[in-house]
């Protein structure tokens, strides 16, 4: 199964089993990070043009654009933050938005073939959101959550996740377009939480085959040295048919590069080696 997605200017990503896993860069949000939201929220462009360059000169080959956070008017925002990273950088969009207005707006704009990320189970969601994805030719992310929230079983997940891509057939949308999101949560609230994890994924890969993608940091929440935990998950995640993750790339891409690496994503390590070669090369000596 391959999910196909295009920049604005035509730049492609592909996301497939046999490829390396795709990095989608999270940092463009208004969460925990004061400059960003206070830019948001005044309209000053800078401190976004500056986090999706280094975002993508980390590493990432898609950016997530996230807006949703009070006192910020997503349907003005999200198309004004969208266009200005159009402008700054080439790669594929990812669209946090459940607001169907400023999903629109945004996609107005040409974003090539991005992603709108996250549809939940509700029937509602879905019928305001799959129309979109069909008018504009975008891929989704189907999140294992529904009106009652996130299942506490490996099962139930992928029973939205089945609800969701039935629905998305329905519309004309194949599974092609569609990422699967089986959730990752805290495991210092529930000690299962990586397993119920992994354990969804490995059933949505044999049901429906698709591409999977996690927001893999919610793992460690509330625990220290979360870097070393988030590693070790994606690790877990990348050889239980992991494509896709939504990251710091900074901070994870050479721990990606080395699970790809060890679950033959890698042919005869040249990503691997050619990346630390750049390194060393950039690094002052």
């Amino acid at each position: 199964m391959e999910t196909r997605l295009l920049s604005p200017q035509g730049k492609e990503v592909v996301i497939a089993d046999n490829l390396p896993t795709v990095l989608i860069g999270e940092r463009i949000n208004p969460f925990g990070k004061g400059p960003l939201k206070e830019a948001m929220i005044s309209g000053d462009m800078e401190p976004i043009r500056q986090e999706a360059t280094k975002q993508v000169e980390a590493g990432a080959d898609i950016l997530i654009i996230s807006v949703a956070a009070f006192g910020i008017d997503e349907t003005a925002t999200l198309p004004r933050i969208t266009e200005e990273v159009i402008k700054t950088v080439d790669v594929p969009l990812c669209l946090e938005s459940r607001n169907p207005a400023a999903l629109e707006k945004a996609l107005q704009l040409g974003c090539g073939k991005p992603i709108i990320s996250s549809i939940t189970g509700e029937d509602s969601m879905l019928e305001q959101i799959l129309p979109l994805v069909r008018k504009y030719n975008t891929a989704f992310v189907a999140l294992a959550s529904d009106s009652s929230g996130i299942p506490n079983n490996a099962a139930r997940r992928l029973e939205i996740i089945t609800h969701i891509v039935e629905k998305a057939k329905e519309a004309g949308i194949g599974p092609e377009d569609i990422l699967a999101d089986c959730v990752a949560e805290s495991s210092a609230v529930n000690n299962m939480a990586a397993i119920i994890t992994l354990e969804t994924m490995k059933m949505v890969k044999q049901m429906w085959g698709l591409n999977l993608i996690l927001g893999a940091s919610n793992v460690s929440f509330g625990l220290p040295d979360r870097m070393v935990i988030n590693a070790v998950f994606l690790s877990l995640a990348v050889q239980g048919g992991l494509t896709s993750a939504i990251v710091n790339a900074a901070r994870m891409k050479p721990y990606i590069m080395a699970a790809d690496l060890l679950m033959g994503r890698d042919n005869r390590a040249r990503r691997y080696t050619t990346y630390y070669r750049k390194l060393k090369s950039a690094s002052p000596h």
